[in-house]
């Protein structure tokens, strides 16, 4: 459902997750698909992994499976769903993500925590990727020693300060597990518009979000997506809801930043 920066029930066509990415998956032969991301929240980890094989098996070796502690307090008000605070949110999502990795790679799962507990799980049929790419969505220092422990991707939001910020905190939740930065694929998303004339950037700047939107024209995205390679990502995603209101709109965007934008990298 649609975000509210309180806890109203906003109206809004939002298709469920998992179901368009099933879809998605039998309909398409070489896109790679995925959650950017799915709460540990919503879904007991045992069936968050079973689904991601089956969706794996699919699309024949395809999925990246995003998660995250969860984060949308509506969502979570209107459906009943425990969001949890702080420390217990990540403690549950420590666990949720060692059950996963184990149920997505072992034979059987057993576990026994706070949060969840387990015994002798299978996930039958197994994913065709092995291993099935695992991404954790995160910017927090306990959230990114998680990812780095457990993860084989990390995804952050962010325009180049921000990321520079969130990049120099998963270095160190790296250093602190002893896991090799290079070892971990990294990708960033940002709220990117494509805009010529000064006056409309400066009308945007005033309502998009500061710490995560890239403002301005093709010259200006190519140099900001430039330093974010330089930072060390890998995966630059461009959501569409800034870039129309319409499908067509988005189509139009999407095919000016790949003849335009992207033949200089």
């Amino acid at each position: 459902m649609p975000n509210d920066e309180g806890s109203t029930t906003k109206d809004g066509d939002v298709f469920e997750c998992w179901s368009m990415i099933s879809a998605i998956a039998a309909i398409t032969s070489d896109l790679r698909i995925g959650s950017l991301v799915s709460p540990t929240t919503f879904r007991h980890p045992t069936v968050l992994a079973n689904i991601a094989a089956t969706i794996d098996q699919i699309s024949h070796g395809r999925l990246t499976l995003g998660i995250g502690a969860g984060w949308q307090v509506n969502e979570h008000l209107a459906y009943g769903v425990d969001l949890l605070e702080g420390k217990d949110r990540v403690d549950r999502f420590e666990e949720a993500i060692q059950i996963i990795t184990s149920m997505l790679r072992n034979d059987r799962t057993t576990f026994d925590g706070k949060h969840f507990s387990i015994t002798d799980a299978p996930c039958q049929p197994r994913p065709i990727q092995s291993p099935l790419p695992l991404m954790v969505g995160t910017g927090g220092p306990r959230m990114s020693k998680i990812t780095a422990k457990y993860a084989n991707e990390w995804n952050t939001w962010g325009n180049v300060p921000t990321a520079t910020e969130r990049v120099e905190t998963f270095a160190r939740a790296c250093e602190v597990v002893n896991r090799d930065w290079n070892d971990i694929h990294k990708s960033v998303q940002a709220m990117f518009f494509l805009v010529d004339d000064q006056e409309t950037i400066e009308k945007i700047r005033k309502v998009a979000p500061s710490d995560r939107s890239i403002i301005g024209s093709n010259e200006h995205i190519i140099d900001q997506i430039g330093q974010l390679i330089a930072l060390g990502f890998h995966e630059i995603i461009v959501p569409d809801f800034t870039l129309g209101k319409d499908s067509q709109s988005r189509i139009d965007a999407y095919e000016k930043i790949r003849t335009e934008i992207l033949v200089h990298f």
